[in-house]
């Protein structure tokens, strides 16, 4: 097979894709280049069936090479280890658009692979990833109802701009990546500098149109290509089963849903599900997994029926009530900074902790090394939802979760100027149903201030989530575990009072419309500014005085040409300090230095032996200095450390003296004046000249 390639403009850059050349063993193999940033996409998908899998079992793995960027792993082995952080986010950024567009009752193993095998550092793979992986979908035959398109948005001057290079999103209030179909939007990421609501909304149309270039390209290479279609149908419907289900479960579940306690509801459920699969796979009648299948259709049924037509929740709430909200802030003593946020059954304890430049996180990425200086941190134990498991590294959920809160709190971080702290936040989530993460981002902003972080205001979360049925929908504010589960969109919004800072949005089923989207981003903006009002009255604004237990930056500048001698031959004189003081001193090249502290009035004395090394003699100033050496025609006495000047023996005294030493002893402490420094650097005192 010929390579066969379709090029397209995609904002600035040339897109090309081609197949037919490379990786011609798996079910399709597609190589996106986006302006010299080379991904190769293959799909591999099971003939059989996984037996007794009642779920879709699709994997994506996202791997960036070293050689892309023209680099060695650094390391023992000198290869490439675990998945990084961004390679974890990237793989949950292609999934997330593609598996909604598998049909339900389809069981085969997929595999995605997305490999970087050329990096153009400012142009980020995830872009040419997730096309990448449509078109590789769309060319293997799996019943995939793409293709989708995804594009990256920014927002400069007022105007949005089409996949803006690294360089262009540093002026850009907006960084979004938009997935969808050729008719409707299936996933947003967003970040952003507090945007109102319909400039957000109006990002995402602006990237669904654009994208659709994409979508054109990637329907004429299958064309060109000639796909051939899986030999695959969806089971058949079993309405004997259906009816049985019916019959049987229906009481019992209608009575479980209108339970608003969890843990007594999913008892209920549990038992109810029990005695009907009990009931159907006795003597062999039912499959299990078929009786399971069927009765989360009903289940889905049942809940959603009573949302859309009686406007009725699981938890007896109307569609835009958040649940009672609690706070509590510096509940942990020792810390820096804490919150307890509880919104209903979900729950998260928040930690803030506050570090010098040394406890920056240092990131090994693709384009190079760079340390980041906000930290969050986001885990979730198997006990806030009642199970046992096992504890470990953090899984893509976790990661993801993470980065959502973080993004949501990144607009009102101060910058290192204005707070010159490594800042580290942990959410630990304690109880779990159902927008956990938008918690985290509540709990985080309560403990920055708990902390006192000079915040530039208050940031709030909400999930939003969706029924949809033909024309009718039901768009419901703060959802529960279960509305999350068994609706068709989870949609969470993070803010402060004037506008949004993070968005995501996931669609399980074909997309949805700009009108829908529209109502979620204001009945969430209300749900926001509720929560906000809650927050306010425990925390109103960042305390005045941080921890007693956080550490104190002092931070001043000093002649870079002084460095040498602030540190010391062989770093003895900074370990000095640093050791006699108890202070954590970090010196950047351009003279910046940071002193850390505990103890307010031992970084001071820091500060003071430094400023002591690194200042300049002055003429006409009276200094306090110790006696060096005593010689037959004066004294030197150290006025700076380092800095040594002559007392003349006729500068001793209005009293003729003899000898030096009659006066003087070495080690004496004795106040003298500057009288001149002359073109040599030799400097003149006098100690008869001080008043």
């Amino acid at each position: 097979m010929n390579p066969i390639r379709k090029q397209f403009q995609y904002g600035d850059h040339t897109v090309s894709m081609e197949t037919g050349e490379i990786a011609r063993q798996a079910d399709a193999a597609v190589m996106v280049d986006m302006a010299g940033t080379v991904v190769l996409v293959t799909v591999v998908g099971r003939k059989e069936a996984s037996p007794h899998v009642d779920f879709f079992p699709l994997t994506v793995n996202y791997q960036e090479k070293a050689y892309a960027a023209g680099r060695i792993p650094g390391g023992f082995f000198k290869r490439e280890g675990r998945p990084s952080e961004k390679e974890t986010l990237t793989a949950r950024l292609i999934d997330r658009p593609i598996r909604p567009l598998f049909p339900d009752g389809f069981t085969h193993e997929v595999q995605v692979v997305a490999t970087v095998m050329s990096l153009n550092p400012e142009v980020d793979p995830d872009i040419p990833s997730m096309l990448g992986a449509s078109a590789a979908l769309t060319l293997s035959g799996l019943p995939f109802k793409g293709p989708i398109g995804a594009a990256r948005v920014g927002f400069v001057n007022g105007a949005y701009v089409l996949n803006p290079d690294r360089s262009g999103m540093e002026a850009s209030e907006l960084d979004l990546v938009v997935a969808g179909t050729a008719n409707a939007v299936l996933m947003v990421e967003s970040e952003a500098r507090i945007l109102p609501e319909e400039v957000m909304l109006g990002a995402v149309v602006f990237g669904h149109e654009q994208m659709q270039a994409a979508i054109r390209a990637i329907n004429e290479l299958a064309a060109d290509v000639g796909v051939t279609a899986w030999d695959w149908a969806p089971p058949a419907v079993d309405t004997a089963l259906a009816a049985a289900v019916d019959e049987l479960a229906r009481p019992a579940l209608s009575e479980a849903y209108s339970i608003a306690d969890k843990q007594i509801r999913q008892q209920k459920l549990k038992d109810a599900r029990k005695s009907v699969i009990d009931a159907l796979t006795a003597e062999g009648a039912y499959e299990e997994n078929s009786v399971k299948r069927q009765i989360e259709k009903l289940e889905e049924e049942i809940v959603r029926g009573n949302i859309l037509r009686h406007g009725k929740r699981i938890d007896g709430r109307d569609l835009a009530t958040v649940r009672p909200i609690s706070i509590r802030t510096g509940i942990l003593p020792r810390t820096h900074g804490s919150a307890l946020f509880t919104r209903g059954e979900t729950q998260a304890v928040v930690v803030a902790t506050l570090g010098t430049g040394r406890d920056a996180q240092l990131i090994d990425a693709l384009e190079g090394e760079y340390k980041e200086n906000f930290m969050l941190h986001y885990n979730f134990p198997p006990y806030c939802v009642g199970e046992t498991g096992a504890i470990g590294s953090p899984k893509r959920r976790e990661i993801g979760h993470g980065r959502l809160a973080k993004r949501g709190v990144q607009a009102i971080m101060p910058t290192m100027d204005e707070f010159p702290y490594v800042i580290r936040i942990v959410s630990e989530i304690t109880e779990s149903n159902g927008s956990s993460s938008m918690a985290s981002v509540c709990g985080s902003s309560l403990a920055l201030m708990d902390a006192g972080v000079p915040t530039k205001g208050a940031v709030a979360g909400i999930a939003m989530g969706l029924i949809l049925e033909g024309d009718e929908f039901a768009v419901l504010s703060d959802i529960m575990g279960d509305e999350d589960h068994l609706g068709d969109m989870d949609f969470k919004v993070a803010g402060t009072r004037d506008g949004v800072t993070a968005l995501q949005m996931d669609i399980k089923i074909d997309g949805i419309t700009p009108e829908i989207m529209r109502q979620a981003l204001h009945q969430a903006r209300d749900g926001r500014l509720h929560i906000l009002d809650k927050m306010a009255q425990s925390l109103p604004a960042p305390r005045n005085e941080m921890s007693d237990y956080a550490p104190r930056i002092t931070s001043f500048t000093i002649d870079p040409s002084k460095i040498r001698e602030v540190i010391g031959k062989g770093g003895a004189t900074i370990r000095a300090i640093t050791e006699e003081t108890g202070t954590s001193i970090d010196i950047t090249d351009d003279g910046v230095i940071k002193i850390a502290s505990v103890d307010k009035q031992a970084g001071l004395e820091a500060r003071r032996r430094i400023e002591d090394i690194t200042a300049e003699v002055e003429v006409g100033k009276v200094y306090e200095g110790k006696v060096a050496r005593l010689m037959d025609f004066g004294a030197f006495v150290t006025i700076l450390p380092g800095k040594d000047g002559l007392v003349h023996i006729s500068q001793i005294s209005d009293e003729h003296v003899e000898k030096v030493s009659d006066k003087l002893a070495e080690g004496d402490v004795v106040r003298v004046k500057v009288l001149e420094i002359d073109r040599q650097g030799r400097v003149r005192l006098s100690m008869k000249a001080v008043d």
